[in-house]
């Protein structure tokens, strides 16, 4: 199964904890959509990453390679259960097309999680962010998409 991490899971060291077979694909961007942060998280404390639809904006990530066990393993993670009511669970599992860097001849189809937006989420954290932010440097994600998340304000 392929999945698109966009948020805190680029950390390839939190991956490889949540998902230990999990393998890296590719860098991807999911178009016509941005990055915010719509939930406050139980586990966290703080506001976490959700996409949300924007024809002018674009959110890079990258895909993995999971084992189908291991994305349920993924859902647990990510508050996601999928015999209960959607608006009961923090994220949602659903199927998007994302475009692999360099490749506009064939979108990969993959899973990824969005958010129940709350009213009034909590910014996130700098840990938070931190994790987002290595990751992208990790995967070597766009430069300017780097500076758009290094630009993310945080909790005070």
């Amino acid at each position: 199964m392929l999945y698109f991490a966009y948020g805190s899971n680029l950390d390839w060291a939190q991956m490889k904890q949540r998902c230990p077979l999990a393998k890296f694909v590719c860098r991807a961007k999911l178009p016509a959509h941005r990055l915010a942060f719509t939930l406050k998280s139980a586990k966290r404390d703080c506001g976490v990453a959700d996409v949300l639809p924007d024809q002018a904006k674009d959110v890079w990530g990258v895909v993995y390679e999971l084992p189908a066990k291991e994305l349920k393993d993924l859902d647990k993670d990510e508050d996601f259960t999928p015999a209960r009511p959607n608006d009961q669970n923090e994220y949602t599992r659903e199927d998007h097309y994302v475009w692999q860097e360099g490749d506009a001849g064939q979108p990969l189809l993959v899973a990824l999680y969005r958010g129940h937006p709350q009213l009034d989420p909590p910014l996130p954290s700098d840990n938070y962010k931190e994790l987002i932010v290595a990751g992208a440097k990790h995967w070597k994600l766009p430069a300017e998409y780097i500076r758009q998340l290094e630009s993310i304000h945080t909790e005070a």
